[in-house]
């Protein structure tokens, strides 16, 4: 059976039967049970510029320093000094506590035990944003902030002591370098987490 149709000029056109009893035109179509044939909206194809989330990937959000300061070196250097600052106070306050019946020694390392946690948990949570290996990542922590202290420790005896440097340049010179080392041996063993598998539609 045939069908006519109005045509763009004005008259009438025949359309030709489709498989199914549709009409070959533009639109949707009947079937032959008088349903209406909608066109098909399942393509999948990805939309350029369309986010992670939209594309039902998931990215974890940036740490609130990154967030603020842009950079993990400077976010870095940040919790460094922040952590600096906790020591000195810390040092402070078991001198007062402690008083002279204890070797100020002590304090020394009273306040390095707590502001290495404080550290540990502003590195792994704000700066460098990983999570498991929880013990793991603390020893590799520990193993790089020991390492730090004997390299500062050596280097300046070395540059005040042997070479008779001044004091306060080639200190910063020195710690300014370790710390720089530290940076690296936190985001490349303390922190390092292995590359994700690439998913099956990525090989």
């Amino acid at each position: 059976m045939e069908y006519l149709a109005p045509g763009s000029g004005g008259g009438a056109e025949l359309l030709a039967p489709v498989p199914g009893g549709g009409v070959g035109a533009d639109g949707p179509s009947p079937d032959s049970a008088g349903e209406l044939i909608e066109p098909s909206c399942g393509d999948t194809t990805a939309v350029p510029g369309a986010t992670a989330a939209e594309a039902g990937g998931e990215e974890q959000a940036p740490g609130l320093l990154l967030r603020l300061l842009r950079r993990q070196e400077i976010a870095f250097a940040a919790v460094g000094a922040g952590n600096t600052l906790l020591g000195m106070a810390l040092t402070v306050f078991w001198l007062k506590v402690l008083g002279s019946d204890w070797p100020p020694a002590v304090s020394v390392v009273l306040a390095y035990c707590l502001s290495i946690l404080a550290a540990f948990v502003a590195h792994r949570t704000l700066v460098f944003r990983v999570r498991g290996h929880l013990w793991r990542d603390f020893g590799r922590f520990i193993v790089v902030n020991s390492g730090g202290l004997l390299l500062n420790t050596v280097g300046v005896q070395l540059a005040v002591g042997t070479f008779d440097l001044p004091a306060t340049p080639a200190t910063v010179v020195v710690m300014g370098l370790v710390a720089v080392a530290s940076y690296f041996g936190h985001r490349y063993f303390s922190f390092r987490r292995a590359p994700e598998p690439a998913a099956e539609g990525d090989r």
